[in-house]
């Protein structure tokens, strides 16, 4: 699976602290092996992000995507649920 990360993925993954991008890292290889893990609490989303997926990084974390063509998955937003606003 190719994971792409858009730049305001990237910029917010910046601003992370520390503790949260090693949780995130460890998701995010959970996530290579099985997208729909139950530790990832992965999720379709509904309202105006219906389109989307979230999975969890830890309690108060959360990865917005996308799944694209021939295996590749778009990792769009990072951040606290306000991510979902």
């Amino acid at each position: 699976m190719d994971i792409f990360y858009t730049t305001k993925f990237s910029r917010e993954y910046k601003k992370l602290p520390e503790q949260i991008k090693n949780i995130a890292e460890k998701q995010e290889q959970i996530f290579r092996q099985n997208p729909f893990s139950p530790v990832l609490k992965t999720h379709k989303l509904g309202g105006k992000l219906k389109k989307f997926w979230s999975f969890s990084i830890g309690y108060k974390y959360r990865i917005i995507f996308e799944f694209g063509k021939n295996e590749t998955v778009n990792f769009l937003l990072i951040g606290t649920h306000e991510i979902y606003q």
